[in-house]
């Protein structure tokens, strides 16, 4: 049953997390880029640290530890991730299909960084392989032009790759961290503190709230953000992080584009291309070589092959 409910739970956040780009797409006419992704955190922030004072015993961090393991989640998961993929995702080249497939490059990056923190998590050689179709998939999606590196969204959708790059790091070095820390606590003040970096950021760059246009769409687009891709994904993402490890868990970012291209189509009219469709099937194949092992295990279980 712990199987099919890591498989159900790694489902649910790939749908949420997907759905999550278009989320962003449609809230980014309405607010400056970096200043949305710290709302979004504000919000979320203060609605975690409720549920953590009812669920936990002690919801403050406690000890040097302890806030190390805040400080990454909040510099690197939070402000580095979010701020870089807004900002990218502001440029209308970046569609959600897109910025979902160049975050799917996250489990390779993850690899990378945990070769170098986590040496107990490795991949075999035909896994690593799997890393490199689904990278080779994402390049087909994402189509950079190698005549014109500044024009046709590339550079924001090298902010995006920077993205997953923090993204990466960071739950590398939440796992190698290894406090003893309820998730619940973890995020709240992960979510808390990057927020408040999050604005300084935004600050920096000139953003003000005067620029928002608080719409019907953007409270929207912000309320899903806020309550369901940060508040539920992340309570989510770091109880199966501290299951199956990051680089297990990170293969959400194989599934998510096709929740993102999905959702992108239907509520924001943006269209799925054949580049489109042979970047997915790339991704699928090299999701499948990485999991082959506990996929035949399964088929094994269920009679399906010898």
């Amino acid at each position: 049953m712990s199987r099919y409910r890591n498989l159900s739970l790694f489902l649910l956040l790939a749908t949420i997390w997907g759905s999550a780009f278009m989320a962003i797409n449609a809230g980014l006419p309405y607010f400056p880029p970096v200043l949305f992704a710290a709302f979004r955190f504000d919000v979320a922030g203060v609605l975690m640290l409720a549920y953590a004072t009812y669920v936990v015993d002690d919801p403050i961090p406690r000890g040097r530890d302890e806030w190390t393991l805040v400080a990454v989640g909040a510099v690197l998961i939070i402000t580095g991730y979010h701020a870089l993929l807004f900002v990218g995702e502001s440029d209308a080249a970046v569609t959600s299909a897109v910025a979902a497939v160049i975050v799917s490059l996250s489990p390779v990056l993850t690899t990378v960084f945990a070769r170098a923190f986590l040496p107990s998590e490795r991949l075999t050689v035909v896994g690593v392989a799997g890393l490199l179709v689904g990278l080779v998939g994402a390049g087909v999606l994402a189509s950079p032009d190698p005549a014109n590196l500044a024009g046709g969204g590339t550079a924001a959708k090298f902010l995006v790759f920077l993205a997953a790059a923090s993204f990466a790091l960071g739950s590398v070095l939440t796992r190698a961290l290894d406090a003893d820390m309820p998730i619940e606590t973890m995020e709240a003040w992960s979510m808390l503190v990057g927020a408040a970096l999050t604005h300084l950021v935004a600050r920096a760059l000139g953003e003000s709230v005067l620029d928002v246009a608080w719409t019907m769409d953007a409270v929207l687009a912000l309320g899903y953000l806020s309550v369901f891709a940060s508040g539920i994904g992340f309570l989510i993402y770091f109880h199966l992080l501290d299951r199956l490890g990051p680089i297990e868990i990170n293969l959400v970012s194989y599934v998510a584009p096709v929740f993102a291209a999905l959702s992108g189509w239907l509520v924001l009219n943006e269209g799925l291309t054949p580049t489109t469709v042979v970047g997915f099937l790339l991704i699928c194949v090299g999701f499948g070589l990485v999991k082959r092992s506990a996929i035949r295990e399964e088929l094994r279980r269920k009679g399906v092959v010898p």
